[in-house]
């Protein structure tokens, strides 16, 4: 069996999109062939906005695992700042305002390129290049962000050509759009963008997780250079769905969120939606939230009529699943911002798996929206249709509409048919 080398800085106990993705892959890669080996940074060193421990109970026994030490600066960041919890992707609990943040963010952007965890690749490399020439491994993984570990993916390709390099960038690098919150310097920018392309040009294989991204790479790259550019979306996994859930029918009418809720998140459009439906509906709709929601939206929530909302704070990942299976809808939601047309959030797949109504709020002509329509799981309506939402609440809450979704689409979205896909990817060379 072919061993393959993954660097990932986020692994059990971090959470997040990026971590499931890998410890899915790993639990596949071994049925199609291919041992995987994981390098990735000591836990009690590491810098994680989220944390969940019990994912480590999901990483396989046999899985060989490497830590190692890093250099990092958020030990500065948290003492300049005050605060303790990090910035998630996309700052999404960060506000802009005050001279302290704009500082961190100077720093952040100028001092340390691409990102403040490239002090991890020293490491990395390291320990990376001792088990290529140990286990003469002959295949590479990197996945970013945060995408200073791509550049460690240079460096093992040029210290040894012979290694097939897959780099996994689950986001846009340069056209990301918190972009310019790092306030670059012009020289920073050119230097960034260089990087970038020198990873595209490098790497045997690109992989993403939607086609607007892959897009987005393909213009930085002559027209013959194109087709390395892949997508590999996320998924769900199919042993999480194994357990039966209860048949009976709710008392309420249940709409469940599970997830981050960001201001940017805009729930205006739904909110109007509900209080409308409260009348009609008699206090039949029930709203919960599991994760963490912001105070803006908590606010505008929590005016709604009587006890149809509750809130409950972010749970382990089986949890998180179990609460959205007793749902009679699913909320997604994709935040109002630039580039939102390429976003598919890791819950999607997870939510196309429980066979439940999603009632999308976005851009309705994005990848997420596609996904719904060609799965028939669901519509997706801008998040100032407050009239189409509620009408589609409406019709689901009194069973008018009609339920059929294909199962054969949602199948094609599991953990294990996107472990083939790169597999594929692997066995061409």
């Amino acid at each position: 069996m072919e061993k393959v080398l993954i660097l990932t800085y986020y692994w059990p106990p971090s959470g997040g999109p990026g971590v499931q993705r890998w410890l899915k892959f790993v639990k596949y890669l071994p049925g199609l062939g291919f041992q995987p080996v994981i390098v990735t940074v000591d836990p009690q060193q590491a810098n994680y906005p989220v944390a969940d421990a019990s994912l480590l109970d999901e990483v396989p026994a046999q899985l060989q695992v490497h830590s190692t030490p890093t250099r990092e600066p958020y030990a500065i960041y948290k003492k300049l700042t005050g605060k303790k919890q990090l910035p998630y992707s996309g700052f999404v609990n960060e506000k802009e305002e005050g001279g302290m943040s704009k500082i961190s963010r100077f720093i952040r952007g100028n001092l340390f390129v691409p990102d403040a965890r490239v002090g991890w690749n020293a490491f990395a490399v390291k320990k990376a290049s001792e088990l290529i020439r140990d286990h003469n491994i002959k295949y590479l993984i990197t996945t970013s962000p945060p995408h200073s570990t791509q550049l460690a993916g240079i460096k093992l390709k040029e210290s040894f050509p012979h290694l097939h390099w897959i780099a996994d960038l689950r986001d846009p690098w340069t056209d990301i759009f918190y972009y310019r919150k790092m306030l670059h310097t012009s020289y920073v920018r050119r230097k960034d963008k260089k990087l970038e392309e020198k990873v595209l040009r490098s790497a045997d294989d690109v992989v993403t997780v939607s086609d607007y991204i892959r897009e987005i790479f393909q213009k930085k790259l002559e027209p013959y250079l194109q087709d390395k550019i892949k997508v590999v979306t996320n998924g769900y996994d199919e042993e999480d769905f194994a357990e039966e859930v209860s048949s009976a029918e709710n008392s309420f009418f249940t709409i469940s969120y599970v997830g981050t809720l960001a201001e940017a998140y805009n729930l205006k459009g739904f909110v109007a939606a509900v209080k409308n439906l409260q009348e009609l509906l008699k206090g039949k709709l029930q709203l919960r939230f599991t994760g963490h929601i912001c105070e803006k939206w908590k606010e505008e929530l929590q005016q709604l009529p009587g006890d149809s909302v509750s809130f409950h704070s972010h749970v382990p990942h089986r949890e998180a699943i179990s609460e959205m299976r007793k749902a009679d809808m699913l909320l997604l939601v994709i935040p109002e911002m630039p580039q939102s047309e390429g976003i598919i959030t890791g819950k999607l797949f997870e939510y196309l798996a429980c066979e439940i109504p999603v009632l999308g709020i976005g851009p309705p002509e994005g990848n997420a929206a596609e996904i719904l329509r060609q799965s028939r799981c669901g519509e997706m309506f801008a998040w100032d249709m407050t009239t189409e939402i509620q009408t589609y609440i409406e019709e689901n809450a009194l069973r008018k509409r009609e339920w059929h979704p294909r199962k054969d689409v949602i199948q094609s979205f599991s953990r294990y048919q996107q472990a083939v896909k790169l597999v594929n990817l692997m066995s061409e060379k």
